[in-house]
């Protein structure tokens, strides 16, 4: 008998592919995340479930799956998924860090030089025929050589966003619990307390996990502490900021603009930030290069099959399930 999984959807490259000539593989072939009722249906005859970060792994779910040995998660948070309640049910729980660090923190830039030059608000301005003619004072924006960046968040996204920075000469400030020596030693970076680094920072980028210490880190008091002129950006998780506080803080220009990958309530994105020209939204694509994700993929599998075969995962979050590893 083929061990039995269930895949929440298509993901891209050749190990997905392999999966169904070893597995006894029931798939989600919907781009729509399976709702909590789906899931249980789906988990409660499965040895394995490989999902996304957009599905929820609720208590409710982990009951219905009492043959479960291991969840997979294709991706690096995991705020999806309940691990406390996993590792007492002797549930092994992975991610796929390192990966998509590259893809992650270059989207970062992208956004940063967006916001900062005004990119997409000059495109749209172009392709709605607007544009007459060079004018000294047309789409004014902020370079970014001598500004400070300051990095919420230097793991190893925040530390390759801060590398990156060095070839524009910025200063680097960064907030985080422990102090990152790479950073501080090759680009001579200060650690700072956040409200230290808000009032500093000409650009602040978010690089941390979802929990319960950085749910809304990012709040209305938070941003009454950033210049009218900072930029703002989070490729991390939506709740780390209170949306309804970032969209207060935009409208009423007390910061000059922000973009974002990830959304409090995603895929929901609150009507009126989408009505704001000073914000760049993009639809949670942080990692998304050919690259990064097949090997994503790569990863999860690798995890998934290893779990399978009762070892230890190379990913495995949760080493406290080795106490309550089913036999």
């Amino acid at each position: 008998m083929k061990p039995k999984i269930y895949v929440t959807r298509v993901l891209p490259g050749d190990s997905f592919r392999t999966l169904f000539e070893k597995y006894d593989v029931e798939l989600n072939e919907s781009d729509l995340a399976p709702d909590e009722k789906t899931l249980i249906e789906k988990i409660r005859d499965k040895d394995g479930l490989l999902c996304l970060l957009t599905d929820k792994i609720t208590k409710s779910v982990i009951d219905a799956g009492g043959r479960l040995k291991i969840i997979a998660n294709y991706a690096v948070g995991y705020d999806n998924i309940d691990v406390d309640y996993a590792t007492q049910k002797g549930i092994m729980v992975t991610n796929t860090p390192g990966v998509l660090t590259d893809a992650t923190a270059e989207l970062t830039w992208a956004l940063i030089l967006g916001c900062a030059r005004r990119i997409t608000e000059g495109d749209r301005f172009t392709r709605e025929g607007k544009f007459i003619g060079w004018s000294p004072t047309l789409f004014l924006g902020y370079e970014l050589k001598g500004k400070t960046l300051g990095i919420i968040g230097a793991g190893r996204i925040g530390t390759k966003v801060g590398m990156i920075a060095n070839g524009f000469e910025m200063k680097i400030i960064y907030c985080d619990k422990k102090r990152n020596t790479m950073l501080e030693e090759k680009l001579g970076a200060n650690k700072v307390e956040l409200h230290a680094l808000l009032q500093d920072a000409d650009f602040v980028t978010i690089h941390v996990p979802l929990t319960k210490e950085t749910y809304h880190l990012i709040g209305k008091k938070e941003l009454g502490l950033m210049k009218p002129t900072c930029v703002l950006v989070n490729t991390s998780r939506g709740a780390v900021i209170d949306e309804h506080a970032l969209v207060g803080a935009l409208k009423e220009h007390r910061i000059a603009y922000a973009g974002l990958d990830v959304y409090e309530f995603e895929p929901k994105i609150s009507p009126e930030l989408i009505s704001l020209d000073n914000v760049i939204l993009l639809p949670h694509i942080g990692s998304a290069t050919f690259r990064a994700r097949i090997a994503m993929a790569d990863i999860a599998i690798k995890n998934l099959e290893t779990g399978l075969r009762g070892k230890i995962p190379p990913n495995l979050v949760n080493p406290e399930v080795l106490r309550y590893l089913k036999q």
